[in-house]
C-alpha cells in the first residue's frame, strides 16, 4: 500500500477583487436545471428522474492555464530554446511527470531573497540526496498559506537562473515550487529591472533558455519528507497551450 499526498491548490472561486489573470469564475447549474435540460432535449420530464432532479454540471468562464496549480511549458518562457521553437505542453514527453522527487526545504526564507546554487548544495547535502537523471526538485517555501487571496502573488523567495540552469545541467527538467512563481516576486524584479534598465533581471528564472518544466501553485509540501516519494504531475494535453492545470499527487511508500 501506498500513501497519497495531494499537493494541488483547491480550484474554486475567486478571490474576489483579483485581476482575471489569476482568477478563477465558474458557473455552477444545480440539479433543478439539469432537469430542464433534459427535459428540453430529450422530452423526459422530471417524473422520470430520480428525485425528478438532472445532471448537475459546472462551467469555467474563467479559468487560465496559469489560474491553479499548473504545469508550465517552456513556450510559456519564450518562442524559442535555445535556438529551436519551443515545446508546448502537449508536445513534452509524458515521462517527464512520473518520477521519483526530492524536497529542498527553504520556508524561513523571506520574500524576495534570492535561492542561489550554493543555497541548492547546501540543502542537498543536510538532506543527504544526490540527484538522478529526471528527479523532479521540489522547492518548499510555505508560500500555499496565502492560497486564495490577493497577496499570495506578492510574496515568497525565488530561485535563480543559476540555480535552475544548475538543476537542468544536472538532469532536473521538472521543478515546482508551493508560491505564486518559481521566481521572486514580479514586483519585485520589477522594480529592479526599471531601476537598472537591464534585460534578464525581470522573470529571470523562467526565461533562463532552457526547456524545461515549471509546476507552480503547488500546497501541503511541509507534509513530504525530503526524498524517498514519486510525483505524478500529469497536464492536461492542451493543444498548443503554454501551460495545463494538473492534479500534482506525491506517492510515498506506506512504511514512511
Amino acid at each position: 500500500m501506498s500513501r497519497l499526498i495531494d499537493l494541488s491548490a483547491p480550484i474554486e472561486p475567486g478571490p474576489e477583487g483579483a485581476p482575471e489573470v489569476v482568477r478563477v469564475d465558474i458557473d455552477y447549474t444545480p440539479h433543478e436545471e439539469g432537469a430542464k435540460q433534459i427535459e428540453a432535449l430529450f422530452g423526459v420530464g422530471p417524473d422520470l428522474l430520480r428525485d425528478g432532479e438532472g445532471w448537475a454540471v459546472d462551467t469555467f468562464t474563467l479559468l487560465g492555464t496559469h489560474s491553479s496549480t499548473h504545469v508550465d511549458a517552456p513556450w510559456h518562457y519564450n518562442s524559442t530554446i535555445q535556438g529551436k521553437p519551443a515545446e508546448t505542453i502537449d508536445q513534452l514527453p509524458l515521462d517527464w511527470f512520473f518520477r521519483p522527487g526530492f524536497l529542498l526545504d527553504f520556508h524561513e526564507r523571506v520574500d524576495g531573497e534570492v535561492i542561489e546554487v550554493a543555497d541548492i548544495e547546501a540543502e542537498l547535502e543536510r538532506i543527504g540526496h544526490e540527484i538522478a537523471e529526471r528527479d523532479i526538485c521540489l522547492v518548499r517555501t510555505d508560500c500555499d498559506r496565502y492560497l486564495g487571496t490577493l497577496e499570495y502573488m506578492a510574496h515568497g523567495p525565488g530561485v535563480s537562473v543559476g540555480a535552475t540552469q544548475w538543476l537542468y545541467d544536472r538532469g532536473v527538467r521538472v521543478m515546482g515550487i508551493d508560491a505564486w512563481g518559481w521566481d521572486r516576486p514580479l514586483w519585485m524584479q520589477a522594480e529592479e529591472a526599471k531601476a537598472k534598465r537591464e534585460a534578464g533581471i525581470f522573470w529571470e528564472a523562467h526565461q533562463a533558455d532552457i526547456p524545461y518544466s515549471q509546476i507552480e501553485r503547488l500546497a501541503n509540501l511541509d507534509q513530504l519528507p525530503p526524498h524517498g516519494f514519486t510525483v505524478a504531475c500529469f497536464p492536461l494535453k492542451l493543444v498548443g497551450g503554454s501551460a495545463a492545470p494538473a492534479r500534482v499527487v506525491a506517492i510515498l511508500d506506506s512504511t514512511r
